[in-house]
Formats: C-alpha cells, sequence, structure tokens
C-alpha cells in the first residue's frame, strides 16, 4: 500500500488499539441491516403532497404504530399518534387539554413515542441515531430510548418523563420525538426526476430536498428545461414560464424565485389588448397565495411568451441542424393569408390567427418589444439568488443516471431502434449510444452550466439543453415531438400525438432489461428504476415489468395525471426484506403498500455500496496495524 496513505491514516488512528477499534466498529457497522431507501418520481411541484409522504415515509410511520399498538392501543388513538408524528406543532396547537388531563397525556404520548422511536432506529448503531438528535435533548433521549430494557431502570425511566412534564418541557420534547422519528424512517431518498413544472411550488420541494441528509437527483427533462433556464438560455427561460403561467404557477414564479414578469404583462397587455387568447386560458389545478393574476392578463401573458418560445426554438434549430428538427420550425410552416399551417404533407386551419409580433416575411426574428423582453427576464433569471442555490444543488446531488445497490435509477430512457439496439446520436462530429451517451450529455449539463461565459464550448451546451428538453433522442424525453404547437393551434388531435421511443416497448421484455442492466456494469437481481411515463393503474397498466426487472413508478403525484392514472403516485421502498410499492390515492392519508419482491436473505450493510467502501477501509486499517506491528511506522502516544 501507498505509504504516503498510510502516513495519513495513521494520523487518524495513532496507535494501534486506535485502529483495531474502529476495525471492530466497522465490522459490527456491516453486519446491521440496510437502511431504507425511498424512491420518488415526477413529483411536478406538488409540494403538499410530496412533504406529506416524506413525513409519513409513504405511510410505513403508521404501520410502525399498528405494529406496535394494535392490541393495546384504539384505531383512533393511532391515527392521532401518526398525525401528531406528521405534523407535531400543527397537532399540538390544536389541544384541548389542560391539567392534570394535559399533562396524562403528555406522559402518555412520551412513552409512545419512544417506543416507535426505538422501531425506527433500531437498524441503526447508536451513535448514528445520537448524531441525528436535537443536542438539547440528546442525552435524555438516549437514555430513554435504552433505559427500560433494564428491569432496574424502570423508576428511573418514569421519572425522566415526569422530570420532561413538571418542567413544562414536554411540548418541545414531543415535538422534537416526532421529527427524530420522521428523519429515521427514510435512510436514503432517491429522486427520479421532474421536480419542477405543472404543480405549484417545486421550489418547496428543492428547499426541503436540500436540507434533506441524503439525498440523490435522476434529471428529468423538466428539471432540465430549468437548469437551461438558470444556464440563460432564452428559449429555456421562456419555457419555464410558459409551462408556469399555463399551470397558474405565479407564486412559484414570484414568490418562489423572485422572478419579475412585470415587463411580460405589460407586453401582453398592450400588444394582445384586443385578444381574447382563449386557447391560452391557464388550467386553474391551483390558487395562487401571493400573486395572483387575472385570467385573461394571465392568457395574454401565456400567448406573449409563447410565441416568443417558437421564435426562439426556430432559431436554435437553425442554428443547429445536427439536432435534425427541421420539421419543428412551424413559424415558418404558417400561411399567415389563409390561416393555415402545414405539417408534413397535410395542412391544416389555425385555432388562431391573431399574431401581431411576427413577420410573415421573418417569422422567427423578435420584435424590438420581445428583445428588450427577454433581456429583461433573462436578467431576472441571472439574479435569482433562491433559484441558482436550487440548480447548483440539481448539479451536486444530481446527473442523468446513478447506480445504487445494484440498482440502475434513470428518468426517461436509453434511446434505441426497433431492433433492440441502443440508438447513435451523433454531437459533435461524433456518435454517442447507451451509457456513453447519458456520460456524455451529464458533461455537457456540467459545462452549459460551470464554464466561463463567453466560450464557444459554454454556447453549444447551452444550446444542448434544449435539445435535451425536446429532442427525439434525448434519454429525458425520448419522443417523437412536443406538441405544444399543435396543442395550442391545431384542432385535429391526430397531431397532438407524440411517438414514444422503441425503448420503451422493449423495456418490458427481461432480456432487454439484462442488456440496458449489462451496459451499466449491473446484472443479476439488479433492477431499473424510471419515471417519466404515467402508469395508469385505472386502465390496468402495472409499475412492476419485465418479471420484476424494471419498475416504472410515475403514478400521478401531479394533480394534471391524476384523471388518467387514477392514482396519486407510488413511492418504491427498499428495506433490507422486501421491495414494496406504495400507491397513493387522491384523498386517502394512508397508502396501498404492496410487497414486489422478498430478498432471499435479510439485506445488510455489508451487502450494499457503503459496506463495500467500508469492507475497503477496513482493509486499509488492517494494513496500518500490519504497518505498526512490523515497525514499518511507530505507533504514537
Amino acid at each position: 500500500m501507498n505509504m504516503k496513505y498510510l502516513k495519513l491514516l495513521a494520523k487518524e488512528y495513532p496507535t494501534i488499539s486506535a485502529a483495531s477499534s474502529e476495525i471492530i466498529n466497522l465490522n459490527a457497522i456491516c453486519c446491521l441491516p440496510k437502511g431504507t431507501e425511498y424512491f420518488f418520481s415526477d413529483l411536478h411541484g406538488e409540494h403538499e403532497a410530496f412533504l406529506h409522504l416524506l413525513k409519513s415515509a409513504s405511510g410505513m410511520i403508521r404501520s410502525k404504530i399498528d405494529d406496535i399498538f394494535q392490541r393495546s392501543v384504539s384505531e383512533e388513538e393511532r391515527t392521532q399518534l401518526a398525525g401528531l408524528i406528521y405534523y407535531p406543532e400543527e397537532k399540538l396547537s390544536e389541544l384541548t387539554l389542560t391539567g392534570r388531563a394535559l399533562e396524562d397525556w403528555q406522559k402518555i404520548t412520551i412513552y409512545r413515542l419512544i417506543h416507535v422511536c426505538k422501531a425506527v432506529s433500531s437498524k441503526y448503531t447508536r451513535s448514528k441515531v445520537r448524531k441525528k438528535m436535537p443536542n438539547e435533548f440528546a442525552y435524555v433521549i438516549d437514555e430513554l430510548l435504552h433505559a427500560d430494557n433494564d428491569v432496574n431502570k424502570e423508576h428511573y425511566y418514569g421519572e425522566i418523563i415526569n422530570s420532561i412534564v413538571m418542567t413544562g418541557m414536554a411540548v418541545k420534547f414531543i415535538t422534537a420525538m416526532c421529527y427524530l422519528i420522521q428523519s429515521l424512517s427514510i435512510d436514503n431518498l432517491h429522486i427520479i426526476g421532474d421536480i419542477y413544472d405543472r404543480g405549484p411550488r417545486a421550489d418547496i420541494i428543492m428547499e426541503e430536498l436540500v436540507h434533506f441528509h441524503d439525498v440523490d437527483i435522476q434529471w428529468g427533462n423538466h428539471d432540465i428545461s430549468w437548469m437551461g433556464a438558470a444556464c440563460g438560455n432564452q428559449a429555456m427561460i421562456a419555457n419555464v414560464l410558459r409551462m408556469a403561467i399555463s399551470y397558474n404557477n405565479f407564486d412559484l414564479l414570484e414568490d418562489g424565485y423572485a422572478i419579475n414578469l412585470r415587463a411580460l404583462s405589460v407586453f401582453a397587455a398592450e400588444v394582445y389588448k384586443e385578444d381574447p387568447c382563449e386557447v391560452f386560458k391557464p388550467h386553474i389545478l391551483d390558487e395562487n397565495k401571493y400573486d395572483p393574476v387575472d385570467v385573461n392578463l394571465a392568457a395574454k401573458m401565456h400567448k406573449a411568451i409563447a410565441v416568443i418560445q417558437f421564435k426562439l426554438e426556430g432559431q436554435l434549430i437553425k442554428k443547429h441542424p445536427e439536432y435534425q428538427m427541421e420539421d419543428r420550425v412551424l413559424l415558418e410552416k404558417i400561411d399567415f393569408e389563409e390561416g393555415t399551417v402545414r405539417l408534413g404533407n397535410k395542412t391544416y386551419p389555425l385555432k388562431d390567427t391573431l399574431f401581431p409580433t411576427i413577420d410573415p416575411k421573418n417569422p422567427l426574428t423578435l420584435t424590438k418589444g420581445e428583445t428588450e423582453l427577454m433581456n429583461t427576464i433573462a436578467a431576472s433569471f441571472t439574479h435569482s439568488d433562491a433559484l441558482h442555490k436550487h440548480i447548483r444543488f440539481l448539479y451536486s446531488h444530481g446527473g442523468m443516471y446513478r447506480c445504487v445497490n445494484s440498482n440502475l435509477l434513470y428518468h426517461g430512457c436509453i434511446p434505441m431502434t426497433a431492433e433492440g439496439e441502443f440508438e447513435k446520436v451523433s454531437f459533435g462530429g461524433r456518435e454517442y449510444a447507451g451509457k456513453e451517451l447519458l456520460d456524455y450529455i451529464e458533461a455537457q449539463a456540467q459545462n452549459a452550466y460551470f464554464l466561463p461565459e463567453g466560450s464557444r464550448e459554454k454556447e453549444n451546451a447551452r444550446d444542448l439543453m434544449w435539445y435535451l428538453w425536446c429532442g427525439q433522442k434525448s434519454p429525458v424525453f425520448g419522443k417523437s415531438k412536443l406538441a405544444a404547437f399543435e396543442h395550442y393551434f391545431i384542432e385535429d388531435t391526430a397531431t397532438h400525438k407524440e411517438i414514444m421511443n422503441p425503448y420503451y416497448k422493449l423495456s418490458e421484455k427481461e432480456e432487454i432489461c439484462d442488456q440496458i442492466l449489462k451496459e451499466f456494469g449491473l446484472g443479476g437481481e439488479s433492477h431499473i428504476i424510471n419515471g417519466h411515463v404515467p402508469v395508469k393503474l385505472k386502465l390496468g397498466e402495472s409499475p412492476v415489468k419485465a418479471g420484476g426487472k424494471l419498475f416504472v413508478i410515475d403514478g400521478g403525484i401531479s394533480k394534471a395525471y391524476q384523471s388518467k392514472t387514477g392514482i396519486a403516485g407510488y413511492t418504491l421502498i427498499y428495506n433490507s426484506h422486501t421491495l414494496s410499492l406504495a400507491e397513493h390515492r387522491a384523498h386517502e392519508k394512508t397508502p396501498v403498500v404492496k410487497v414486489v419482491e422478498v430478498m432471499k436473505r435479510r439485506v445488510t450493510v455489508m451487502d450494499t455500496d457503503s459496506g463495500k467502501e467500508l469492507q475497503e477501509r477496513i482493509a486499509d486499517l488492517m494494513e496500518l496495524v500490519r504497518a505498526y506491528r512490523e515497525h514499518i511506522i511507530k505507533e504514537r502516544y
């Protein structure tokens, strides 16, 4: 082993005893059951639903309560205890008990919370649990979690609880216990893409993720869209504004990210003042609390930014013929006198023919007013500290895919041909496919944000972010087209159809999943965990595909999808015994949990990626002990 490395290790473990003690500790940790991993996908700004899933561990906390207290506590009281753990401040403020009744309730509640905490912390070391405890109560909680194991300490145990109540600290202590239980219930959190768009407050979800103890994110096309906007791509800026306005997400833009929309509202009101903009009326799935906008004005803002977006996208397609998207420069295919548009060999009448900012001879050119408007809005994106905090987190904790504990996680697809081969995609004169394609894209996404302004490489990478959002061979999109223009302007719904990449059918076969897993260095009992395409449970679709090799966990947390899916999302839960799917219902707090795979033996920390790292650490420490004993390195006392 490298002597320089051993000497560095010796500074941390200066004696045989210190190194040996750590070896014993790490070996013990390897024998513990693995922590519980939670997988979510396609959150789409639904902050209230997502925060509830986090606080409740997708119903698993309630299951623990039932396991512990089913025979001794009524269902009503178990429900109340679960609600208290999820929302401690809210539930405590609703209490109407006083005097002795309040004190008795506090003592009983503390006792029950201790038992729940024991259950959710049983697979962790005492040191790991203690690190999660609030400092002011760490000693007391540690004692309570272990004191009643000894019959000789029952009185001691009771007196601790009495003292908490007597000193008036019960409310603070109960609150701290509830948050500790929440924290211990989810060991690792995996987000399989699409945090943004459609739902009201993606910024609140991002802020929660920033403060979560162990989280990774696989970028979805909607995340890429916001990342591209933060990079300064004006087509992407127009796109995120269009999406937000179309779903009435003004609170996200103005309250969440301080994006000033006044310039857009003034421009839209002036340019489209006589235009009813009927097809651009926003979907009102959520009301704005801080920045309500009149529906008619919102429709004008929506149309204004959509037209600008189609212009900017056309410019990008012209700039990059390698994208092979010339057929999507739709403004050039409009006959403005006839009020029609040509798609392929067919001509369709337009639902809306009022285009006051389009010059038919140069339909992709922004007017002076549009140019000034986009520069103003782009400056607002550049200077949004809250937005860039969240985008940097997406970069530092995210990527195109992740291999973790023998599972392969990605949002969209691995582009494939109809014959089942990895599709080759050309960028910069070179072809990429499979894993190499995703690695290339991830590197370019990093370049788009982090390279210095003004370089040609950054400009090309920033342009590529738009292609990733809606390009036919983009792994996070994987469809023939994004039919936004057709939805707005063409009545014939046949033109709205977006044809999926062959991957989506092929991946339902075990042999194709095995092929993909092998490409990423996985095999055996590995799984692919995927999002992007909502599973329509109401139509008989299943999230479990390819004989259990593939899990598609986009179940419609977004309210925009729930009428199609019949449910309100999935959580995939991987603990030491099972893989389970929690099906969430729109109006029910407790999900339906189904075990989809039982482990052949209990999975321990040693079987995980962390376990492999610990084994390497143990081997290094063993080498250090040998060096001490052979006097290659001297112990320091």
